[in-house]
């Protein structure tokens, strides 16, 4: 159980589960996309929006996990709306054939949920020669985010409903390399390191965000976009490093979030009426928070977005 309970502005707390800062929220009529949801954040994620009456569709890599994760949803809650579709974001070509096919199934969508991850991995390439942690963290999602944006804008103006883009990132994105994003070294095993990398990855969610939230809205368009930390919390995203991930696991009960409560942030922003029209912010705890001074320079948000444009050949 985390340790820390006091309450934010918004009435929630670092202990705060989805479920409770979800109550009494009617998500009926909504359609949300949640990435890596056959497991962890992405899986209570999903049990809890199904709850609150949201279709939601499972992008997972592993459509056997997706699909049990599925059944096991549907045991507890025969009424939930959930599809399972196969989606690696290591790769670009997955990413735009489950846009394509997401996009020709008529399907609206209200809710993008950039949840999946993976961590301080040892250095390795993508099918795209991209070093893994970033090609998956970010250019999978901002791909992906693009390439679903037509979907997203036809969805808020039918509906009349304000739609919501949510990037999972971390409060690792403090610990990037110092120059925060290494555009002339994405690649270079030499320089690597796992946790700056991962940190880096994490950095690029929130300028994404940022600088989605300021293109949105110049265009006038009814949809947010927002970061987020969801805690501390134990997963198994730390498998690479077996002392940590012990330790972590160990201490976990006393120190560290549960999964309920890791997922809490990101089904209260992609669901709260206190976050409406709240548009590139970055929150923690179900709060507002304060991210790094790297995370705000606009500057740095406009060259990743034309880096990343470039890197996943949209011209």
């Amino acid at each position: 159980m985390w340790i820390f309970s006091w309450k934010g502005p918004s009435g929630f707390s670092a202990s705060s589960t989805a479920e409770e800062v979800t109550k009494g929220i009617d998500g009926t009529g909504l359609t949300a996309i949640v990435t890596g949801a056959s497991s962890g954040l992405g899986a209570e994620t999903t049990r809890v929006l199904s709850l609150r009456g949201v279709h939601v569709i499972m992008a997972v890599r592993n459509t056997d996990a997706g699909k049990n994760v599925k059944e096991q949803i549907l045991k507890e809650n025969p009424n939930a709306k959930i599809d399972v579709m196969e989606l690696d974001l290591s790769s670009m070509g997955s990413v735009r054939k489950f846009a394509s096919d997401y996009n020709a199934s008529g399907l609206p969508l209200n809710l993008l949920i950039n949840n999946a991850g993976v961590m301080a991995t040892p250095f390795k390439l993508s099918q795209d020669n991209i070093e893994l942690q970033f090609a998956t963290n970010h250019i999978g999602h901002f791909l992906l985010t693009n390439h679903l944006l037509e979907t997203m804008k036809k969805t808020a103006r039918d509906s009349n409903k304000e739609g919501r883009i949510v990037n999972l990132s971390s409060m690792a994105h403090k610990y990037a390399y110092r120059e925060g994003i290494r555009f002339d070294k994405i690649n270079d095993e030499s320089g690597y390191n796992s946790i700056s990398a991962y940190g880096q990855s994490k950095l690029a969610n929130i300028l994404h965000a940022n600088e989605l939230a300021r293109r949105l809205k110049e265009e006038g368009v009814d949809i947010t976009a927002n970061s987020l930390h969801p805690g501390m919390i134990a997963t198994n995203l730390l498998r690479y490093h077996s002392f940590m991930n012990v330790l972590t696991h160990a201490l976990g009960k006393f120190m560290l979030k549960n999964v309920q409560q890791g997922a809490a942030t990101q089904c209260y922003v992609a669901l709260h009426p206190q976050v409406k029209g709240i548009s590139g912010e970055y929150f923690a705890d179900s709060n507002k928070a304060e991210a790094s001074a790297l995370s705000q320079d606009a500057e740095l948000a406009r060259k990743l977005w034309d880096f990343s444009f470039n890197m996943t050949n949209q011209n």
